[in-house]
């Protein structure tokens, strides 16, 4: 398939650059999967749209305030790092800006010394494999020293670091904020919940190559980058069941929906409780294995993400939807509108 299938124009305008007050204010494009039928709705009316015995699959990962700036120790050249990845034992696979001046070897110094790291080797994909030296708790010294890392298409600062944070993220790890989640309030959950929709949780680590462009021309050259996940024994055993007597599984965001699904395909349509990495790539012509239903934003054109939506919902629905989002201002990205395919 030709990436070009996938493209479509989008102004810039429409690229939301901080999120709405209320959470749960933004709209909802739904459409009807199977017939490409669209409406035009509230995010608050997702509940219309849920039924009792559904299950809601939500990814619980939190965003690490992964963003440091520091010092090169020998020069005091100011220099950007931005993890990526834990490797174990300090080690990080991160992004270095400028990466030029930064070796293998060079050592950097980020709030006076309360936290360092020496460069041990340079990717194949232009990053940097560092060791971090510290005294203390890693996590606690980020927390102090990092800020978030909001993707390179939001020009404004973020006000309030937790509004790039689901209400429900508990699991740290992440690059970026799975954030189709972005749209519940803890309230809202409740009452979703009330209704007799079942909430499980997965967690996935979501890697900042979801959001970039795919640069082959063919669809199949696509390489995908590949992001840790864990299922627990209580989502696997309320999704199986679902999945046992014909009810319902929706996920919440592209992060979820491909964890479900590599799961889906080791175990030939069910889940077990496993952590693991996954770099599955959804196009079209990809049978689903698990989910029923997918609650998503607005993607960037000839993303991966968009052709996963496409693979559930059809390419020119998909590309008609797009087309009605953008003439009818739907915001797009991460602080976004949603949409619904059900």
């Amino acid at each position: 398939m030709d990436v070009k299938q996938f493209d479509f124009e989008l102004p810039e305008k429409l690229i939301a650059q901080h999120p709405l007050a209320d959470r749960t204010s933004s709209r909802l494009l739904v459409m009807d999967k199977k017939t490409g039928e669209l409406a035009h709705r509230k995010f608050t009316d997702l509940i219309d749209f849920l039924r009792p015995g559904d299950v809601l699959v939500l990814n619980d990962s939190r965003v690490l305030p992964a963003r440091l700036i520091g010092e090169k120790a020998d020069t005091g050249a100011k220099i950007e790092v931005l993890l990526l990845k834990s490797l174990g034992d300090d080690r990080w696979e991160t992004l270095v800006k400028p990466g030029k001046r930064v070796k293998p070897g060079t050592e950097v110094v980020f709030g006076g010394g309360l936290l360092r790291c020496i460069c041990e080797e340079v990717t194949e994909t232009g990053g940097r494999i560092v060791r971090f030296q510290y005294e203390g708790i890693f996590y606690e010294i980020l927390d102090q020293l990092g800020s978030m890392p909001l993707p390179p298409y939001i020009h404004e600062q973020l006000e309030d670091q937790e509004r790039y944070q689901t209400v429900y993220a508990r699991e740290r790890g992440s690059a970026a904020a799975p954030t189709a989640g972005l749209h519940f309030t803890e309230a809202y959950l409740r009452q979703i919940a009330e209704k007799g929709v079942q909430l499980a949780y997965i967690t996935l680590h979501v890697g900042l190559g979801t959001f970039r462009p795919v640069t082959a021309d063919v669809v199949e050259e696509h390489v995908m980058h590949s992001e840790y996940f864990e299922i627990s024994p209580e989502t696997a055993q309320l999704v199986n069941a679902a999945k046992a007597e014909g009810r319902r599984v929706i996920a919440v965001g592209t992060t979820s929906c491909r964890t479900l699904e590599t799961a889906g395909k080791r175990h030939t349509g069910k889940l077990e409780a496993e952590s693991g990495w996954t770099d599955i790539f959804i196009f079209p012509g990809y049978e689903f294995s698990i989910i029923d239903g997918l609650l998503t934003n607005f993607h960037l054109p000839k993303s991966s993400l968009v052709m996963l939506v496409s693979a559930l919902a059809g390419q020119e629905n998909i590309m008609n939807a797009y087309r009605t989002a953008v003439r009818e201002e739907y915001r797009f990205f991460s602080f976004g509108d949603a949409m619904l395919l059900i």
